[in-house]
């Protein structure tokens, strides 16, 4: 995927249209009427999601963007489609990373929700963006339980994901996860089963995010907007270090995102990494 360009004035045009400034969360996001997942989006039995180069973006470089979608972060998708987006892909490609090529994710919490994983494509244009972004299904579940299923993100992006910029340059691309719960702390052989269509082995946190990180860059975005928040946020500091950013304000996630993106994409560009530690000794490495 990735084969389009982010084009600011037509996504400017088209967005008037469609009245992305207006509308209600439901009249945009059309899969909450329906109140399921859609089809496109179910990860069950989906092998790999790839970012390739092309002939448009001859040095693509993945970000994978997953977004809590339970209740009290819903609001986020709603926000991206309004403006958030086109300032988060319009500074990337002006600080100088144009092949970004863009993986929308939906995390849920796999013991409570329908729907705790939901997958977009890798993509740079920004028709191909919206469309995966307004077709998530903001469930607004989630439970009373120890937190929310951010390790599927990992999940996914180490064992499901497939990009040029690693097998061609050896060169990692950026994996950023934003909520406000502490992140669930194993993912059990069943759930995966029930989510992805198989699953043999129970993973913990600690080794998903290990798996993660031989090809990405992992972060998360802590959104401090409430007390529970704000304690969630002490576990994360203590997981990831400086890669936990924490925001009070919602609405400085993409200038947020933007500035990692650019700066882990100069940081990695180059940087040889040993194949042997990834796990994927089976990849032909150009």
């Amino acid at each position: 995927m990735g084969g389009a360009k982010y084009n600011i004035d037509h996504r400017f045009l088209r967005a008037k249209k469609a009245g992305y400034a207006s509308k209600a969360v439901n009249d945009i996001f059309t899969q909450n009427k329906e109140r399921r997942a859609h089809n496109s989006m179910v990860p069950k039995n989906i092998e790999y999601r790839e970012a390739r180069d092309s002939e448009i973006h001859p040095n693509s470089f993945p970000v994978i963007l997953a977004l809590d979608v339970t209740g009290s972060m819903g609001h986020i998708p709603h926000d991206l489609i309004k403006d958030g987006l086109p300032k988060l892909m319009g500074g990337i490609i002006q600080d100088g990373v144009p092949d970004t090529a863009l993986l929308f994710l939906g995390i849920g919490d796999h013991e409570c929700d329908a729907y705790p994983l939901q997958v977009g494509q890798f993509e740079s244009g920004d028709e191909e963006l919206d469309m995966w972004l307004t077709r998530t299904y903001i469930e607004s579940g989630g439970g009373g339980n120890a937190g929310e299923s951010y390790l599927l993100a990992w999940y996914f992006a180490a064992f499901h994901t497939r990009t040029d910029a690693f097998e061609k340059r050896k060169q990692k691309g950026v994996l950023v996860t934003i909520g406000d719960e502490p992140n669930l702390k194993s993912l059990p052989a069943s759930a995966i089963k029930e989510i992805m269509g198989a699953g043999q082995q129970t993973y913990s946190d600690i080794e998903l995010l290990e798996e993660a990180k031989k090809r990405y860059e992992v972060f998360h975005v802590s959104v401090t907007h409430s007390p529970r928040a704000v304690e969630a946020e002490k576990g994360w500091k203590e997981l990831l270090g400086n890669n936990c950013i924490s925001v009070s304000d919602y609405k400085t996630i993409p200038e947020v995102i933007k500035n990692l993106v650019c700066e882990k994409y100069e940081t990695n560009k180059g940087v040889k990494t040993d194949i042997s530690e990834t796990g994927f000794d089976d990849i032909d490495m150009l």
